[in-house]
């Protein structure tokens, strides 16, 4: 039971941050590449929860773990990006190549704004979106873990 219990709180955090992205994007919060690379490890966490609800065994969580490891350090890399800490992807940073297009020719260019992963977009107590997804993904894994490590009665199969 306890560590069902865990996994909801894994798997519905995972939830929760996906829900308060697309609620940040409908408030016109568009993501940059990075911000929705970060949203593929919570999805996985997500279906994760849902089969090791049902499914016993340490695999799974230990599974969830690693998706909420994962865009957790995506989250911190991102927000390393946005502090020049490090160089991020040339695709969504100021340091792309513009290919030799002068003032005109980049007028000209039609097509979807790039958002930019080097700039902070919205900040909460000075730390951005990425930074909160990073600390919030983290404790996620905390929960996982402590899945893993339940060995109930129920949970003794795996």
């Amino acid at each position: 039971m306890i560590r069902n219990l865990m996994v909801l709180f894994a798997a519905g955090g995972s939830a929760a941050l996906m829900a308060g992205a697309y609620l940040f994007q409908a408030l016109g919060y568009p993501p940059c590449a990075m911000c929705l690379w970060q949203r593929y490890p919570h999805v996985i966490a997500i279906l994760i929860g849902l089969l090791a609800w049902k499914i016993r065994g340490r695999l799974l969580p230990t599974l969830g773990a690693l998706a909420a490891a994962t865009t957790g350090s995506i989250g911190f890399f991102h927000m390393g990006v946005e502090r020049d800490w490090w160089e991020g992807p040339s695709s969504c940073t100021g340091n792309g190549l513009l290919n030799g297009l002068d003032g005109a020719g980049l007028l000209a260019v039609e097509g979807p704004k790039v958002i930019m992963c080097d700039q902070v977009s919205w900040e909460f107590l000075t730390l951005s979106m990425p930074t909160w997804n990073g600390i919030f993904s983290f404790v996620l894994v905390g929960f996982w873990i402590a899945a893993v490590m339940r060995n109930d009665a129920s949970t003794k199969a795996g």
